[in-house]
């Protein structure tokens, strides 16, 4: 029995990490214009796009099943205020999340407000938990964003990646809507979707 669960476990963990790869390695394609082109033209847009987002897709799920079934093994014991700011940048990463969809000046100011969404929440959880599968996920994530925002600003200089913004009103619906979201998820929506309650 002791040998079936920590077989189950270091799959688990395997799980955890092929998904990183495959999440964050598919949504580094862009960063790799050349081969992109290659496939693009290979494939063709159809093909591609749905390649890319069976890859993106697989990822995530191998992501929450490892991450789910992975051995918590203490690495450190964050402190208690560490959890409070965590919550309070949770706040900000909400309202980046819906800017990137209602784009506004936020968007225009900000540049890539969902990476910068990612690499807040992905920085929060990392400082607030101390467990390996914590680091795992949440340091692999905000090494995939901390990447993407350069590999985007080198693109952006390069005109291959276009930037607008919005009118003001937008700002204020992505305000709106990230607070409630942010609401939700103290709510009970963290519990219901990742089986851990925010406190």
């Amino acid at each position: 029995m002791l040998q079936r669960n920590l077989i189950i476990e270091r799959l688990a963990m395997s799980l955890l990490i092929l998904g990183l790869v495959l999440f964050a390695g598919i949504h580094l394609l862009p960063a790799m214009p050349a081969l992109r082109a290659g496939l693009h033209a290979k494939l063709g847009e159809g093909a591609y796009k749905g390649l890319y987002t069976v890859i993106a897709l697989a990822g995530l799920v191998l992501m929450v099943i490892g991450y789910g079934r992975a051995p918590v093994v203490a690495v450190w014991e964050p402190p208690l205020w560490l959890r409070h700011v965590n919550l309070t940048l949770m706040i900000f990463a909400m309202i980046f999340l819906v800017a990137a969809y209602v784009p506004g000046r936020i968007k225009e100011k900000v540049r890539h407000p969902m990476v910068l969404s990612v690499k807040i929440w992905a920085f929060g959880h990392l400082i607030s938990n101390g467990d390996s599968r914590d680091i795992i996920l949440f340091g692999g994530l905000l090494a995939w964003a901390v990447v993407d925002r350069i590999s985007l600003a080198r693109r952006e200089r390069a005109g291959l990646v276009t930037v607008t913004g919005g009118p003001v009103r937008n700002d204020v619906i992505a305000i709106v809507i990230g607070l409630l979201l942010y609401a939700a998820l103290f709510w009970k929506l963290h519990l219901w979707a990742f089986g851990v309650p925010v406190i």
